[in-house]
Parts: structure tokens; C-alpha cells; sequence
């Protein structure tokens, strides 16, 4: 899972900054993205028990209660991902999904890429221009704001969850 997060990390992060003249790497990075979030969907499935959606995924109202725990300093701690955090994976994974099929469509609208030959690519260009803006953008956003929730997260249970997503070891 931490090969999986980082590097959809950073394809994601190439295809953000290529965008433009390197129309081709940039593509290629999205199709990266595009098959990360698919393979961590269908791991979320099958996978090892605490890969597995079943295994996290909690009501938005959890994650919200929990939201508010954190910023009253009186949250749980969590050996595995805090409501807070499953809630931001299923949000992260929707926003990727809508902005590499945006871009795929986009791509098939020009005769290229792996949806060309398909409906898709009778769709407006300039609506699927700005949904992919749209969502990239969106996406930019909850990154940001994770990045946010990790170190709140890190200073109030008084962990590095950075380091336990680089080594893959947390104190119980």
C-alpha cells in the first residue's frame, strides 16, 4: 500500500505539472494514475483485511464526529486509518477516477487514446475541458487538505504518520 501511495503520488503529481506543452507525458501519467486508483479499488476488495474497504470505511457522520473530536484535542487514536482518513481515500479515489476518465474523453474527443474508437469521443470537448480542470483542481484541494489532516493528525496523537507511511511501522 505505500508503493500504491506514493506513487500515485507522483503521477499524479507529473501529470499536474506537465500539463500543456508535454501533452504526452502528461497523458501518460494520467493513464498511471487512472490504473493505480483501479488496481486500489479492486484491492480494496480483495486484498489483505485492513486493505480492504469493509475494514475502514465508516458513515460520513463517523467522520465528521471524529472531525470534531480531533479539533477538541479529545479524538481516538487509530491503529489503522481514522474516519477522518478513510473518508478522504474514498473521496481522493472518486475525484482521481472522475479526472482521468475526464481526460481519457478528452483525449478520445481529439481521435486518441484508449476510449477514440467509443461514444465518448463524441462528447463536447470544452465540457470535458473544464470537468477536467474542474476535478483536477478539486482533487488539488483534498490533497492539500490531507496533507493538512496527516499533520494535525500527527501533532494531537503525538505520532510522525509521515514516517509510518514511508516505513510502514506505527505504535500501538
Amino acid at each position: 500500500m505505500r508503493l500504491f501511495h506514493w506513487s500515485l503520488t507522483a503521477f499524479f503529481c507529473l501529470a499536474y505539472f506537465l500539463e500543456g506543452e508535454w501533452l504526452n507525458m502528461h497523458s501518460h501519467a494520467g493513464y498511471t494514475v487512472f490504473l493505480l486508483v483501479v488496481f486500489r479499488i479492486v484491492w480494496g476488495v480483495i486484498g489483505p483485511r485492513h486493505a480492504r474497504f469493509s475494514d475502514f470505511v465508516s458513515p460520513p457522520g463517523t467522520a465528521i464526529a471524529y472531525l470534531k473530536q480531533l479539533v477538541n484535542n479529545t479524538a481516538n487514536r487509530h491503529i489503522g486509518h481514522n474516519p477522518a482518513g478513510s473518508a478522504m481515500i474514498v473521496a481522493l479515489l472518486l475525484t482521481l477516477s472522475v479526472t482521468t476518465l475526464s481526460g481519457m474523453a478528452l483525449f478520445a474527443t481529439e481521435g486518441s487514446g484508449p476510449l477514440a474508437a467509443t461514444f465518448v469521443a463524441f462528447w463536447p470537448g470544452h465540457v470535458l475541458a473544464e470537468v477536467h480542470e474542474i476535478s483536477t483542481d478539486f482533487t488539488l484541494v483534498l490533497v492539500i487538505v490531507h496533507v493538512a489532516g496527516v499533520l494535525l493528525t500527527s501533532v494531537r496523537h503525538k505520532e510522525n504518520l509521515t514516517r509510518t507511511m514511508i516505513t510502514g511501522s506505527k505504535r500501538r
